[in-house]
């Protein structure tokens, strides 16, 4: 909601089958680094009373959700962006997903068998589950789905994954099973996403363009109704869902790009839930009114933002100006007037206090004698005295692009702006409505430097960010990225079930990109959701709070009129 990005691991992202030990690892550094909780909020009248009418569980009323995005399509193999993940994960489902413990359990299969190699996977599937236009969900569907995603002519930036399985098998109605080529770690995990597609609907079709894409058919908690674009997405609940029926009728993703307007709505009710901005949540929701009527919470999250260079543009090619840039910013001034202290600063790919994170990385602490004296050496200096470097006859200047709505990124990149001004670069900054920002500039690699965010998943393996074969038009390496020695790294992380090995594996990563400095990563954010207090059955847990909305429910005496979408 309130941070939108480009996600490789979206949603539902599962957990490799490690130990025990290794899952409860990741949980504790997830929950001393100040997991998911609730800031604070005092609970409304019935909530303090306690009443029996308001803790019983009813049907009925709907959720109104404020996004700055919108969806591009709702067919999460094709979609890169959070705001086409957040709906199509109420509707779509995968084999697997992880639970409040992080820990791999099934979702549209009901259990499953590795061999003793780890090369196989045999999936036993849910009886009985149908999509909601009323056709049986059977292995056949899974086989589909995964036939596409491989298909060359399908543009998704998640095919690898599953180009890494050497032979895939319906042995049954309910049972499908996948042998892969060499060992991969995040095998079973990938399976808790993207291809599993209604083959009745859409087979001998173009699913890039079918009317599928925006009227999508799922088996999820929610059913599609309406998309109205650049206004609402309306799902209704699914009353036959496997999991059962969701409290709430009707779930509403309202498209509002500026987040003030936002904010007034979620004051006026005109919405139920948004992530707030670090103003909004230090100062503009700390009232008597915010604390009676709505629910705010806080947590880490598994992202981080970034300045991004453009490696075939020719002033980025030169790593000593990628350096200096780094030494010039100041990321806890960032953090401290941006985020109100809510964030930390980041040093690579990872999030701090998670097993693949390397603390000992070469760390680019403010100091803008150094930037200067790297720009030195390579030339720039201010040989007119009107401020700024120049090399050639040429001033030393750039354009950062970053996405419309997100105020964070904006102000950051004012400060970025304004420190590199102190050191004589000149740089412009433009902002750009998402849909064009991601379609137009990203995609179509029409950039100099971005300012930008990514989602991570649980597992490290990031080889469709930092892999060199990753750089086409709709893949995630679109700075074009190259390094022989990561390319192995990445492919060994992936390759072996060894933690120890992985660890080894990824630690080099981040100290090569540490070095390279294709991104200066700036901070990691924290999550900053709030809730109309309505709203019951909230469970924070260390994978947020919007997990287990299927549970969600409004007591009889405060729902509202029946809202007509």
């Amino acid at each position: 909601m309130g941070q939108h990005v480009r996600n490789i691991r979206i949603k539902k992202r599962v957990l490799p089958l490690y130990p025990l030990s290794v899952y409860l690892l990741l949980l504790l550094s997830i929950l001393l680094s100040s997991g998911c909780r609730n800031e604070g909020n005092a609970l409304d009248k019935s909530d303090s009373n306690n009443s029996a009418e308001n803790s019983t569980p009813a049907y009925g009323d709907t959720i109104i959700v404020g996004s700055i995005g919108e969806p591009s399509v709702l067919i999460p193999m094709l979609a890169g962006d959070s705001a086409s993940h957040e709906v199509a994960g109420l509707i779509f489902n995968g084999l697997v997903k992880y639970d409040t413990d992080l820990e791999i359990i099934g979702d549209l299969a009901e259990s499953w068998d590795i061999s003793p190699d780890g090369l196989t996977i045999t999936f036993h599937l849910r009886k009985g589950v149908r999509w909601t236009d009323g056709v049986e969900f059977t292995a056949d569907d899974v086989m589909f789905g995964y036939k596409t995603i491989i298909d060359d002519k399908t543009p998704t930036a998640y095919k690898e994954d599953f180009l890494q399985v050497k032979r895939a098998k319906v042995l049954d109605r309910y049972t499908f099973r996948v042998t892969y080529k060499k060992p991969f770690a995040p095998a079973l995990s990938s399976w808790g996403n993207l291809p599993v597609l209604p083959e009745h609907l859409l087979r001998g079709k173009d699913i890039t363009k079918a009317a599928f894409r925006r009227k999508p058919v799922g088996m999820g908690p929610f059913i599609f109704q309406k998309w109205i674009p650049g206004e609402k997405i309306v799902l209704r609940s699914n009353h036959d869902y496997f999991e059962g029926r969701p409290y709430i009728d009707h779930y509403i993703y309202r498209i509002i790009p500026d987040p003030s307007t936002m904010f007034l709505e979620l004051r006026t009710g005109g919405i139920d839930l948004m992530g707030l901005t670090p103003v909004q949540y230090k100062k503009q929701t700390d009232t008597e009114f915010f604390r009676k009527n709505f629910h705010k919470f806080r947590y880490p999250t598994f992202a981080y933002t970034y300045l991004g260079f453009n490696l075939k543009y020719g002033l980025f090619t030169n790593r000593k100006i990628r350096q200096a840039i780094a030494y010039a910013i100041n990321k806890q001034e960032i953090i401290d007037i941006v985020l109100f202290g809510l964030g930390r600063i980041a040093t690579g790919p990872y999030v701090p206090n998670t097993w693949p994170y390397n603390p000992d990385v070469k760390k680019y602490k403010y100091n803008p004698e150094k930037a200067k004296h790297l720009l030195a050496e390579e030339g720039w200096t201010d040989t007119d005295g009107d401020g700024w470097l120049d090399k050639d006859g040429r001033r030393l200047e750039f354009t950062i692009i970053t996405n419309m709505g997100n105020d964070s990124r904006r102000k950051a990149a004012t400060i970025i702006q304004w420190r590199l001004k102190q050191i004589g670069i000149k740089v412009k900054i433009r902002i750009i409505e998402w849909s064009a920002f991601i379609n137009e500039f990203i995609d179509k690699r029409q950039f100099e430097a971005c300012l930008l965010g990514w989602s991570i998943g649980l597992d490290p393996d990031q080889y469709d960010i930092w892999d060199s074969s990753k750089t086409g038009e709709k893949e995630f390496n679109f700075i074009s990225f190259k390094n022989s020695e990561v390319d192995r790294l990445l492919d060994k992380g992936r390759r072996t079930f060894n933690i120890g090995e992985r660890k080894k594996a990824y630690f080099r990563i981040q100290e090569i990109l540490a070095e390279e400095v294709p991104y200066v990563f700036l901070y990691v954010p924290d999550a900053l959701p709030i809730v109309s207090s309505r709203f019951k059955g909230i469970k924070p847990a260390p994978i947020g709070i919007t997990y287990n909305i299927n549970k969600w429910y409004v007591p009889k005496n405060l729902q509202r009129d029946k809202l007509i979408p």
